[in-house]
């Protein structure tokens, strides 16, 4: 395993030559600042996995490098805690309602330091594993206030086909899927849908109309009977906006799904309608088998080929050309795929 690297902000010479000694006994990489501008410009050049920085430094002092920190989307889930000789209430308070992690004062012991210091980073390596909403569902739920909201949140039946918003809809709730499977769509002006997503058991949807603090850009219908966790608008946006953890993963992963949507977009554009029938095979096949284990999935035709972005009669006779190659099996509206590998493989 790697070592962390900590970045190690404070102007007195003396109690930064300690700190960094302490640390690499400790197997940690350091890097060192002697100033707020150049802890920042650190910051900013090589991310750290960790900052400890000084309160009352000359220049620019450690509030405002937390402020400029915050601001940028590369540094603002970089567990931060503050070194400092101040004890007031209104000096701590000030500190963790800006988004610190936590406050240590002077003079510390060593194991309080490392301690504090091993903490965050385990707290916050399961955030900065996540790539997908069900990865940040899972590291997020470790949270109590998490735990608290779905716990004490209100739940709805879905019957297949029911609308849960629409387009233009105010956004009054994030949902959690609890059991069932909903589809996110747009409709053009000639009426056709436009599959966005097809989500399953421990999904999270509606968050970005939230997040945004927007109205609803796109339908959500429940693809067979649904349940649905219902978190008040109030309550999601307590906990993405007041836990820097997570709001932190959030830019995170909102910033993988746009670039997985501008990919879909160009796929969309130049792949031809065999090859983007696979990807979405495979998009569908990912998804059932990390939320379900399943390898089999049931989809209508006319919901892949919104999917896929074409007409229902070129998915299925392109279904029947894997049929025949011996790629998947086709019951009904149920595909199971028996050769993933071989699906991935098409390139047109």
């Amino acid at each position: 395993m790697s070592k962390k690297t900590i970045l190690v902000i404070e102007d007195q010479e003396d109690v930064r030559e300690n700190i960094a000694e302490l640390l690499d006994l400790s197997n940690y990489t350091v890097r060192i600042a002697a100033n707020g501008k150049e802890g920042v410009k650190s910051a900013l050049g090589k991310t750290p996995d960790l900052i400890l920085c000084d309160i009352m430094m000359p220049e620019m002092d450690g509030y405002e490098v937390l402020y400029l920190l915050m601001k940028n989307p590369s540094t603002s889930s970089i567990p931060f805690i503050f070194l400092t000789a101040k004890t007031e209430k209104t000096d701590f308070r000030k500190g963790m309602n800006m988004g610190a992690d936590d406050y240590i004062t002077k003079p510390y012991q060593e194991m309080e330091l490392l301690g504090a210091i091993e903490r965050r980073l385990k707290k916050y390596a399961g955030l900065n594993q996540s790539e997908t909403a069900e990865d940040f569902a899972e590291a997020a739920s470790k949270y109590d206030n998490v735990d608290s909201i779905l716990e004490n949140q209100k739940t709805r039946k879905f019957k297949k086909k029911d609308i849960i918003y629409r387009e233009g809809d105010y956004a009054s709730y994030s949902y959690m899927i609890k059991t069932g499977k909903v589809k996110t769509y747009k409709i053009n002006v000639d009426g056709k849908e436009f599959i966005h997503d097809i989500y399953t058991n421990g999904s999270f949807l509606g968050e970005k109309a939230l997040i945004q603090d927007s109205d609803r850009t796109e339908f959500a219908m429940a693809m067979e009977e649904t349940e649905l966790v219902l978190i008040p608008r109030q309550d999601f946006q307590n906990l993405i906006f007041q836990n820097r953890e997570i709001s932190g993963q959030f830019i995170k992963l909102l910033s993988k799904n746009l670039a997985d949507r501008e990919k879909e977009l160009m796929d969309m554009a130049y792949n031809t309608v065999r090859k983007r029938t696979a990807d979405t095979l495979m998009k569908l096949y990912d998804t059932y088998k990390s939320n379900e284990g399943a390898t089999a999935f049931k989809i209508a035709r006319a919901d892949l080929a919104g999917m896929v972005g074409t007409a229902p009669e070129s998915v299925i006779r392109i279904l029947s050309e894997f049929k025949t190659d011996g790629f998947i099996e086709v019951d009904s509206s149920q595909i199971s795929v028996l050769k993933p590998e071989e699906i991935a493989k098409i390139k047109f």
